[in-house]
């Protein structure tokens, strides 16, 4: 029987220094997460780890390819299993230029999930005019509505949020409906933003959420409100993690590039960034040591969702 996979994909996030004054998760009052972890935070000193209901590890985002790792390439890296960097000769972002569009291309895990007879789906609501813009050639994907748009798996709408079955970038809703001439939205709290994503996750065999908001706050540098970005986070998380408590499910919480753990500096970080694995410790166990690369996490969701036979039994 396969098990259903969550990637929980937490753009520009690394694991930085315990400093109060730079990084927003030295501080951050982060009950969930700190509580998964044995006590232990978001910082790279923490890691590895593994708690009572999550295990954390430091993840190379930089792929033997010099400069700090981008967008287009990491995501692209973690949906094919490949170094796309090395492939196309840089790190490169925000999105993808016609050498890692082409990577993608080649095939993703969206692509081979459904191959094997799968299902996937990429849970966040676009508004109205993403596709307008999208169409009119005003904006390009980044990498990972490209890898689902490439499979032939239809973008969730709005139309899609406002019945439920997808979230808004924020989870919660608050935010799409700050956006002038956003169609009319419910509204969750932060638990219940939670559990529907982890009901929504189950309803195929992976599922990704692509929380961008992350990284817009590394790139403002304000320490204030990145606190608060992080701790709503995990208010959305613990809804999450009380739902997923005692399944055979696993859930994926990784990053592209490191950015928001060091706001001293504007741009992307060389840190390792979070691997961070929520399920039981059997499979947590037996994961967590394959994992230490973007590149590592196509096998492993393979192997989880498809009951790879040196994984404990569901």
């Amino acid at each position: 029987m396969r098990r259903h996979v969550l990637v929980l994909f937490m753009d520009g996030v690394g694991l930085g220094p315990d400093d109060a004054a730079v990084n927003p998760f030295a501080s951050a009052e982060m009950p969930a997460l700190h509580a998964a972890l044995g006590g232990r935070r978001l910082l790279a000193k923490s890691a590895p780890c593994a708690g009572p209901q999550a295990t954390l590890l430091p993840i190379d985002a930089c792929l033997d390819v010099p400069g700090d790792p981008q967008s287009a390439t990491g995501q692209a890296a973690l949906l094919t299993g490949r170094n796309v960097p090395a492939e196309v000769g840089e790190h490169y972002g925000p999105k993808p230029n016609p050498a890692v569009a082409a990577a993608l291309r080649r095939g993703t895990l969206f692509d081979e999930v459904l191959s094997r007879g799968g299902s996937a789906a990429l849970l966040n609501a676009y508004p109205p005019r993403y596709f307008d813009t999208i169409a009119s050639g005003r904006r390009l994907y980044s990498s990972i509505p490209m890898a689902v748009a490439n499979a032939g798996i239809a973008l969730r709408t709005a139309e899609d949020l406002q019945s439920g079955v997808a979230l808004s970038a924020d989870f919660t809703g608050k935010g799409w409906l700050e956006q002038p001439g956003f169609p009319p939205v419910p509204v969750l709290d932060q638990g219940e933003a939670g559990a529907r994503l982890a009901a929504l996750a189950r309803q195929v065999d992976m599922a990704w959420f692509d929380y961008w908001p992350s990284d817009v706050a590394g790139h403002r540098a304000d320490l204030a409100p990145a606190i608060d970005l992080v701790e709503h986070f995990d208010q959305v998380l613990a809804g999450l993690l009380e739902a997923w408590r005692d399944g055979p499910d696993l859930v994926l919480i990784t990053s592209d590039h490191g950015n928001l753990e060091n706001l001293a500096e504007r741009g992307h970080t060389q840190n390792p960034v979070p691997g961070i694995l929520i399920g039981p410790a059997d499979l947590r166990a037996a994961v967590a040591p394959r994992l230490r690369r973007l590149t590592d996490f196509h096998d492993v969701i393979l192997d989880v969702i498809f009951g790879e036979a040196d994984l404990p039994a569901r």
